[in-house]
C-alpha cells in the first residue's frame, strides 16, 4: 500500500509513526517549507520534516500544491492513498483525484463540530465536555467530507491547547490504525456529516488573545487555556503588555468596577492573592508575565507592584 503523508506540526507525528511501524510504504512525506522564526529569523524546520529525516523517509517541502509541476510530481509517486494531518494547505480537485482510495484527513474535532483551522481551541472555548478526532474522506469543502471514524476523550479542567492537542495526537494515531485497515478492506462505509450541526473555528491571531474583562470569568478562563501556549492572553497596564498565564474562575460576585484588580484574602486557592472583577464573577490570577520580564507567581508579582491593587484594566 503506497502512502503519501502530508502534515506539519507535532500533532501529525504519531500518525506518521504508526504508518512507519506498521509497514505501510510511505513513498513521500509532504510538509511546509522552512520558516524564519525567533529574533534572529533563522529558518526552522517543521516537526514533521525532522521526523521524516530521522526515519529516512522521502521528503517534499512545498509552499503550494496548486502548481502543475507539484501536482505532476505527486502523481509520479503513484499513491494508493494520501493521508493528511494538520498539513495547513487545501488539496485541490486535481490532487484529490490522484490516489485510487482517495485522500483521508485526520481532524482533531468531533465533526461536524469545529470545522476549520483551530478546532482544539474552539472546543475549549465552547466549554465542551469532550474533544475528539474524526477521520474523513476529503472532498473540496472545508472539512465537509464523509466520516470514516470518530473517537473522543474528556476535556479536563487543567487541559490547555497544548496538552489536549498532545493527547488527541495519540488518539488520532490509534484511530488511524483501526480506520485505515478497515477502509482499505472495504469494511467501512463513509457517513455523510450532518450539515445542520456544523460549526466553524477561525484562524487564531495574536489579537485573539486580548482579554475583554466584560466577559464572564469562566469564559476568560477558557480563553486562557484555549490560547496556551500561543498567542497567550493579555491585557495592558501602564502602557505595557501584561500576560495572564494562569488563573481560576471564582464564583464570588464582585461589586467592583469591571476590570478592577482586587485583593483576595478569602480565596480558597491561596496562590490567587489577587483577582480581576469581570462581567460575571472574579478571575483569580495565579501567574502573570509583565512585558520583558519572566513569568511570576501572583504573590511575587504583587510584592513588587503593590500599587497594582485597585487599578482598572482596560476592556
Amino acid at each position: 500500500m503506497r502512502v503519501v503523508f502530508m502534515g506539519t506540526p507535532e500533532f501529525a507525528i504519531p500518525a506518521l509513526r504508526h504508518l512507519v511501524l506498521n509497514e505501510y510504504q510511505v513513498v513521500a512525506v509532504y510538509t511546509r517549507s522552512d520558516k524564519p522564526a525567533g529574533r534572529g529569523r533563522y529558518l526552522v524546520s517543521s516537526p514533521v520534516k525532522k521526523a521524516a529525516l530521522a526515519w529516512g523517509l522521502p521528503l517534499v517541502k512545498t509552499a503550494s500544491l496548486k502548481k502543475a509541476e507539484v501536482v505532476a510530481e505527486l502523481a509520479n509517486f503513484k499513491p494508493d492513498v494520501i493521508i493528511v494531518a494538520a498539513f495547513g494547505q487545501i488539496l485541490t480537485h486535481k490532487v484529490l483525484g490522484i490516489p485510487r482510495y482517495g485522500s483521508i484527513n485526520i481532524h482533531p474535532s468531533l465533526l461536524p463540530q469545529h470545522r476549520g483551522a483551530s478546532p482544539v481551541a474552539a472546543a475549549i472555548l465552547a466549554g465542551d465536555a469532550f474533544a475528539g478526532v474524526s477521520i474523513m474522506l476529503m472532498d473540496e469543502g472545508l472539512d465537509t467530507g464523509p466520516v470514516l471514524g470518530r473517537a473522543q476523550i474528556p476535556i479536563l479542567a487543567w487541559d490547555n491547547n497544548s496538552s489536549l492537542t498532545a493527547k488527541l495526537s495519540l488518539v488520532a494515531a490509534h484511530l488511524l490504525g483501526e480506520v485505515l485497515s478497515g477502509y482499505l478492506r472495504g469494511e467501512l462505509t463513509p457517513r455523510p456529516q450532518n450539515e445542520a450541526r456544523a460549526t466553524y473555528s477561525g484562524i487564531v491571531s495574536k489579537e485573539t488573545g486580548w482579554i475583554d474583562w466584560q466577559l464572564k470569568a469562566v469564559d476568560i478562563w477558557r480563553q486562557l487555556r484555549a490560547f496556551d501556549p500561543w498567542p497567550g492572553c493579555y491585557t495592558r497596564w501602564r502602557g505595557e503588555v501584561l500576560k495572564i498565564i494562569e488563573a481560576v474562575p471564582l464564583s464570588a460576585v464582585s461589586t467592583a468596577e469591571i476590570g478592577k484588580v482586587i485583593a483576595l484574602p478569602w480565596a480558597q486557592d491561596k496562590a490567587a492573592v489577587f483577582g480581576v472583577s469581570t462581567g460575571g464573577g472574579v478571575l483569580g490570577v495565579l501567574r502573570v508575565q509583565l512585558e520583558g520580564k519572566r513569568i511570576m507567581e501572583a504573590a511575587e508579582f504583587l510584592r513588587g507592584q503593590r500599587q497594582f491593587i485597585g487599578v482598572v484594566l482596560p476592556c
